[in-house]
């Protein structure tokens, strides 16, 4: 039972996390920095979870080595939404998004490195992999740039080792032991204060009066942030953090298939060719995880 319920949060969180560069590109052409985008994100994230969490009974209270360790995880997360935001400015979102998806493999490789994991051929073959179908995925988007295509390369690159590092830290540390809820609320509620100094230091956050707006906040604040982040982190602890990615493809999918149909990004023979293999390389890891 514990497995089912880790793979249905898993594909929950992954759904959910593919709606984000719908409402990131919204809201960036609302107006919005890079730094306002992330504020509202976390911050109304943060509140909502921090009143389920109260709604629910939970206990928010913490250790200052509990603390520390959210804390350290909460840079890490930043860093992931920071650079997925750049390269949404930068290059088509189905791209980044799908670049990021690379991500279990860098826990896998990271799970080898520093925890004496067992690494295996098919890691390094899935490595290879992930890497020829980000060439064919970036020669198939050649074609559509937001802005500088290297960036928004590079930031997703960053997405993808910065997204591994959480995920491990989350199954590694002592975050293990706080309940997804408020270890979810303590990372948003970090982050939002610091995207709020990034963007008092890049020209100020505004206050929103705008209803319509308001709803791409909503979007991008719940389903894909809270909902996301609060299943993510449920999977992690039920499956672990390698298996966490077996349904994880729904998200460059979502991610796609919105970029297609509402921004008219391009769906190329050769983008196609570059999604398959690096879902190919994620499933190869994965499913030869569950056989070790």
């Amino acid at each position: 039972m514990n497995r089912v319920e880790g793979i249905l949060w898993a594909a929950l969180s992954s759904s959910t996390f593919g709606l984000a560069p719908l409402f990131t590109l919204l809201l960036i052409g609302a107006g919005y920095s890079s730094f306002e985008v992330l504020t509202y994100r976390w911050g109304v994230a943060s509140l909502c979870l921090a009143a389920y969490g109260v709604a629910t009974g939970c206990s928010f209270r913490l250790g200052g080595r509990q603390l520390g360790t959210v804390f350290l995880l909460s840079l890490f997360r930043a860093a992931t939404s920071l650079s997925l935001v750049i390269a949404y400015q930068n290059i088509a979102s189905g791209m980044a998004s799908t670049i990021h998806f690379m991500y279990p493999l860098v826990v896998a490789l990271a799970m080898m490195c520093f925890f004496r994991e067992r690494g295996s051929v098919w890691t390094f073959a899935a490595v290879g992999l992930s890497i020829v179908g980000a060439v064919l995925l970036s020669q198939g988007n050649a074609g559509f740039a937001r802005g500088n295509t290297t960036l928004g390369i590079v930031s997703s690159v960053v997405s993808v080792v910065a997204y591994g590092g959480y995920i491990v830290g989350v199954r590694k540390s002592r975050a293990v032991e706080i309940d997804s809820t408020v270890l979810t609320c303590y990372v948003m509620a970090f982050g939002a204060l610091m995207f709020i100094v990034g963007g008092c230091f890049t020209g100020g956050i505004r206050l929103e009066t705008d209803p319509h707006t308001w709803l791409y906040i909503l979007g991008i604040a719940l389903p894909a942030t809270a909902v996301s982040n609060m299943a993510l982190v449920r999977a992690i602890k039920c499956i672990g953090p390698t298996l966490t990615s077996i349904l994880g493809a729904m998200e460059p999918l979502t991610a796609v298939v919105i970029g297609v149909w509402v921004f008219g990004e391009p769906f190329t023979a050769q983008g196609a060719g570059g999604i398959l293999l690096i879902v190919a390389a994620v499933t190869t890891v994965v499913l030869h995880s569950r056989r070790a």
